[in-house]
């Protein structure tokens, strides 16, 4: 995990969870993106001020890891950290923590990276600031 870490608390809503009780593991992509968005916010990264400025920031690949099924109710932590991947690809790396007991739930490794206006990746400025704050 980042030096940068960043963690959000949630909790496992019913309509998040498939026919077997458990959350279905499309969902978890929507708590790491929540996380992943959060984390930006908290560092002064504005989404809509971004993509006014000609700023694009997408994701081009997921690695996830299920460790341990998270059910209605559960309280858990989505941790986020980032690292630099190169000049025009960045990676957070998340994990997932059930609650109270810490019990690892999921491992990811997201890599982004920032498109100019036309849709092809380029370096800004504005994102490097993620890698020295």
């Amino acid at each position: 995990m980042s030096h940068q870490t960043f963690g959000i608390e949630l909790e496992v809503r019913d309509y998040e969870c498939d026919m077997e009780g458990i959350v279905n593991n499309a969902v978890y992509m929507n708590y790491l993106e929540h996380a992943r968005h959060s984390f930006l916010k908290q560092r002064g990264f504005d989404f809509a001020e971004l993509t006014r400025m000609g700023i694009r920031l997408v994701v081009i690949r997921v690695e996830a890891d299920y460790l341990f099924p998270l059910r209605s109710g559960d309280r858990f932590i989505v941790k986020t950290g980032i690292e630099r991947v190169s000049r025009l690809r960045f990676g957070f790396i998340q994990e997932i923590f059930r609650l109270p007991e810490d019990k690892p739930i999921l491992k990811a490794r997201v890599i982004g990276t920032s498109l100019d206006g036309d849709g092809r990746p380029k370096y800004f400025a504005e994102v490097e600031s993620l890698f020295t704050t």
